[in-house]
């Protein structure tokens, strides 16, 4: 059977548009497409391949558990599960993990804790979520709902109620809708979809102080930001800022889908028998390859690194725009980088990202205005120096239409 692209408008929903070319086979920070042409990656499948494509640890977890056990339910428990939580509460705040398969579902389970904690505690007036304009916390209905980018969650009948949007790095914004009915806030330490935005300190101290004196969940969504992205193990190591629920996913996997939500012993207490599950959650593939990726990203030498990688596509970055004259500022932390259109290029992000697959070169957007990169965190050198020169040349052709 002949695989093409326009088989994908044959027998796929349409709610995607994938590029022409189909890759086939990755290595490192390259891939290659069914025509054999080879292509540096700074997408690293959005901040999900941490270790790029085929990492020899990834490989040999994935080949020794798949030969032992795949799958039991959660009737039952299993040993990489139980290794990789001890390990994240070991390496976190945390004290208790819940596993699901993605951010979706960790975000919805860390909802649905808030929910479920504050009912508990205080009664059910206190049932609000705050969250914030621009923020992304996945495409369940719940989690599409808090997220702050209506145009995701219209258009698909009533909303879960009980859900409000302060401005993200405005604290007078969350001060005016925060109340003792507030059960959670919810946001990303670092925005991802909404256009790579860093919170200031002022702002992420602040939110803390508010929920401590409305005694609200604080929720950090680290799905993109988390497992090394950012210099730290997790963001918020980097803030000074400890949440009381944490959810991960991406990286954490390393490209096999899993999500944890961590947080305290206390809290964790109200996920009593049968209040919540998954049937993959936990799966003992999952949670041996989650291990491995861990082990390998939390080392002092992966993390400086990601911090000197950095450097490299600032340098390279803000090289490019001396000559071409496109971007605002460079954003970002760690390996979580967006490049912002200038007032000249705006709205054109997608053309920056289709001239860069023209020249060979895999990167992301984040919204009309930012060209997004979040490459493997051990991308070599060399290949971040490639892929720049392929990004220069398409923002050449972007400028010379």
């Amino acid at each position: 059977m002949k695989v093409t692209r326009a088989l994908f408008d044959d027998v796929m929903a349409p709610n995607y548009n994938p590029a022409a070319m189909i890759p086939v086979r990755g290595e490192g920070s390259r891939v290659w497409d069914q025509e054999g042409i080879e292509y540096v990656d700074f997408a690293g499948g959005i901040a999900v391949n941490s270790l790029g494509h085929c990492h020899p640890a990834m490989v040999a977890a994935l080949n020794e558990q798949g030969s032992k056990l795949w799958h039991l339910s959660n009737v039952f428990t299993n040993e990489p599960a139980l290794r990789l939580a001890k390990k994240l509460t070991e390496m976190t705040f945390a004290e208790r993990v819940y596993f699901a398969n993605s951010g979706a579902e960790a975000n919805e389970a860390a909802l649905k804790l808030a929910r479920r904690w504050a009912l508990e505690h205080h009664g059910e007036s206190k049932n609000q979520i705050i969250a914030f304009k621009q923020g992304f916390h996945g495409r369940t209905f719940f989690t599409v709902t808090v997220g702050g980018q209506p145009a995701y969650s219209d258009g698909f009948g009533p909303k879960p109620a009980a859900v409000d949007h302060a401005v993200y790095n405005d604290l007078d914004s969350l001060k005016a809708l925060i109340s003792d009915n507030t059960c959670a806030v919810m946001l990303e330490p670092l925005q991802g979809e909404g256009g790579i935005i860093s919170p200031t300190n002022e702002f992420i101290q602040g939110v803390r102080e508010l929920c401590n004196q409305h005694n609200a969940l604080l929720i950090f969504d680290e799905v993109q930001s988390g497992v090394g992205r950012t210099g730290e193990l997790y963001a918020y190591m980097g803030l000074g800022v400890t949440p009381d629920i944490l959810t991960t996913a991406k990286a954490l996997g390393g490209g096999f889908p899993i999500g944890a939500m961590l947080t305290t012993k206390d809290i964790a207490a109200s996920l009593k028998v049968g209040t919540h599950g998954s049937t993959y959650g936990g799966n003992p593939l999952a949670c041996a390859v989650a291990e491995a990726v861990l082990d390998v990203i939390n080392s002092k030498e992966v993390l400086d690194g990601v911090k000197h990688k950095e450097q490299l596509f600032r340098d390279g970055l803000n090289a490019i725009n001396a000559k071409y004259h496109v971007f605002s500022e460079i954003r970002g932390k760690g390996l979580l980088l967006g490049a912002a259109l200038n007032d000249k290029y705006q709205g054109r992000s997608r053309d920056f990202l289709v001239a860069a697959v023209a020249e060979h070169l895999m990167c992301l957007v984040a919204g009309a205005n930012v060209v997004r990169f979040a490459p493997s965190l051990i991308i070599s050198d060399e290949d971040i120096k490639e892929g720049l020169a392929r990004f220069e040349r398409a923002v050449a052709k972007v400028v010379q239409g």
